[in-house]
């Protein structure tokens, strides 16, 4: 315990060590909240889903927060129901024909045009669906009909795709015809979206949703499927940790163990585990982790065990061990000889203890590498499909030409997010390294 109060005075001293630690502590706590508030199970049906799941989300929309940088205000989606309180309803009966007339209010203040207007429909009926027709009023009082229409159960309407807006609007996209003036200007004010259905059967009713989407939406942006890009950007922490703290742990670990047990018994034991470790180190990494996702399987945790098992018989090996055989001729290793002590207990108890102190250093750098590959195999679209990690990320970014398209939050983001992990992880590392590597105390 005092060397343990010492060692973390010592890091306390060290202002990097202190970020990179205030780094890592906010990382994890983002992936347990993230765990906490969404669930594997959920977060793999949100990133797979249809795009019924994200329907009232805007495609490939940016972060909210872009609107601080701007003169202008980009507009946010707009979702009115016919079942709001503040909407209007009025039915009337003709002669055993129910009308119904439905009215959606809403004021539009922004600076920009919106991206896409969508009615959603749904509708219950026996035998005679229900028909109706809509109008879209302008706060200059204009008025714009689209073509009437009997309902299914669900439906919806493109109001750029319809004939009758067409026509109106000429060569304008509704997007922008409907939210202008006569010059062509934007219009602000108070619009307002009049459905009148007509009802032919008791049962049968009506209910309708209006989408203005805009060109901004939640702190992180959407992708071209609609999707919420802040769901795999806080998955992406909790997987990308779980992946490196588990590779650093399993590959270093075994990587000790065995460099000890060579050391200790020499001979055809240490000859062996040499030999095999050259023969990894020739062997390219990358290239076999292709090979296994092209042809095996590209599972996040059969990458990992690969990763473990190439990353065992290691350069490390070599290091260790060339520690390993001066701890070995120490003069208490003959003294635990001396009583008994079983070759166990001399590996477990007297040798790899020693070491500890240079393995810290080395494991906690060796984290953000894992990392890192983790985001390149999915960068080469190796990485597990059903799962939102920082790498698919880029990975979808670059496939759909993010770039080209101005979407550059899309590929900022997570690019981010691995940078802060890998610096905050190498601070840490080469602050303990300075602390237990004698020889880089005075630098």
């Amino acid at each position: 315990m005092n060397n343990l109060r010492r060692y973390v005075t010592q890091l306390m001293g060290y202002p990097t060590a202190v970020l990179g630690l205030l780094m890592i502590i906010a990382l994890i706590g983002v992936a347990m909240y993230t765990v906490i508030t969404i669930p594997y199970e959920r977060a793999i049906d949100l990133w797979r889903g249809h795009e019924e799941s994200w329907a009232e989300n805007p495609r490939n929309a940016k972060p909210k927060w872009v609107n601080y940088f701007r003169d202008g205000q980009l507009p946010e989606t707009l979702v009115m129901r016919t079942q709001d309180p503040q909407a209007s309803r009025i039915e009337q009966d003709l002669e055993g024909i129910r009308l119904v007339t439905a009215t959606l209010s809403f004021d539009y203040h922004y600076d920009d045009f919106p991206s896409e207007v969508i009615l959603f429909f749904t509708s219950k009926a026996e035998e005679q669906r229900p028909f109706v027709a809509t109008t879209w009023i302008l706060p200059d009082g204009r008025r714009i009909e689209t073509d009437a229409q009997a309902l299914a159960s669900q439906q919806r309407v493109y109001l750029g795709l319809d004939n009758r807006v067409k026509r109106a609007l000429g060569q304008v996209p509704a997007e922008i015809g409907l939210f202008s003036d006569q010059s062509g200007q934007l219009l602000k004010g108070t619009y307002q979206v009049e459905i009148q259905g007509y009802l032919f059967e008791e049962s049968s009713d009506f209910d309708a949703k209006l989408v203005v989407y805009g060109k901004v939406h939640g702190w992180a942006g959407t992708d071209h499927m609609r999707r919420d890009l802040m769901v795999a950007l806080m998955w992406g922490a909790p997987l990308a940790l779980a992946f490196g703290l588990l590779a650093a742990l399993g590959s270093t670990i075994a990587t000790f163990i065995i460099s000890a047990i060579g050391a200790w018994y020499g001979g055809w034991v240490d000859a062996l585990i040499q030999r095999i470790t050259e023969i990894n180190l020739i062997l390219p990494v990358m290239p076999v982790l292709i090979m296994v996702g092209t042809l095996y399987s590209r599972s996040i945790w059969t990458m990992l065990g690969v990763v473990i098992l190439l990353s065992i018989f290691g350069g490390g090996i070599k290091t260790y061990r060339s520690v390993f055989l001066q701890i070995k001729t120490a003069p208490y290793m003959d003294a635990a000889r001396a009583y008994g002590a079983s070759n166990m207990r001399l590996i477990f108890r007297y040798m790899i203890p020693r070491m500890i102190p240079v393995l810290i250093p080395s494991f906690i750098t060796s984290i953000p590498s894992f990392v890192f590959l983790e985001a390149s195999l999915a960068l080469l679209g190796l990485g597990d499909p059903t799962l939102p990690t920082w790498g698919k990320l880029l990975q979808d970014a670059f496939s759909n030409g993010a770039i080209f398209k101005g979407h550059y939050y899309w590929i900022l983001e997570p690019a981010v997010l691995l940078m802060i992990t890998g610096l905050s992880f190498a601070m840490v590392g080469f602050a303990l390294d300075r602390i237990f590597n004698p020889r880089l105390r005075g630098l």
